[in-house]
């Protein structure tokens, strides 16, 4: 019974992340054409695909956007729960914005511990006292500094008592984080 129920809300998370992906394709946002070289772990060049209907999404727009920028993923964590995101912002919006209020959720991400913590979380070790016996994470009390941080910056919920975890949402994100950072 429960690994069925446990495949259930992998079922669900699934769908959930599919109308999100749906939702965000209606909404219709777009994205320039710079390419990068393929870089170390990059996908292959015809993994282009996702800008390609992008840009021929904006070029069906009959708008004079500026273009926009988006992040899309779909990956299966070790744990085996699928985690499937997009969201996309207009590009002169994002430019116009003050980006001061968002310095605090960057911030939160700018310790090596905060960084290791949510990378042993996304390898499915959540529970306080898992994370605590971690070689490098601090002391209990420094653990849950860091976690408080990452909290408040809405990276890390708190999934029950002793318990965190990534919310589904920040998933991506997160990971684009990573993969934006590569030189």
């Amino acid at each position: 019974m429960a690994d069925e129920l446990s495949q259930l809300r992998r079922e669900l998370q699934a769908l959930a992340g599919r109308v999100a992906m749906l939702e965000g394709w209606a909404a219709g946002e777009v994205l320039d054409r710079p390419r990068a070289a393929p870089e170390r772990g990059a996908l292959p060049e015809e993994a282009f695909w996702a800008l390609e209907g992008l840009q021929t999404r904006l070029a069906d727009v009959a708008s004079e956007s500026g273009g926009a920028v988006m992040l899309i993923g779909s990956l299966t964590l070790p744990g085996g729960a699928p985690v499937a995101w997009q969201q996309g912002a207009d590009a002169a919006g994002l430019l116009d914005a003050d980006w001061s209020d968002r310095a605090a959720v960057f911030g939160a991400l700018a310790h090596p511990v905060r960084i290791e913590l949510l990378r042993h979380m996304l390898n499915g070790v959540q529970a306080t006292a898992d994370l605590a016996a971690i070689d490098g994470l601090g002391t209990t009390g420094q653990l849950h500094h860091h976690l408080r941080q990452l909290v408040a910056a809405g990276w890390v919920r708190q999934s029950g008592r002793g318990s965190y975890e990534i919310p589904a949402a920040r998933i991506v994100p997160l990971l684009a984080c990573v993969v934006g950072v590569e030189r």
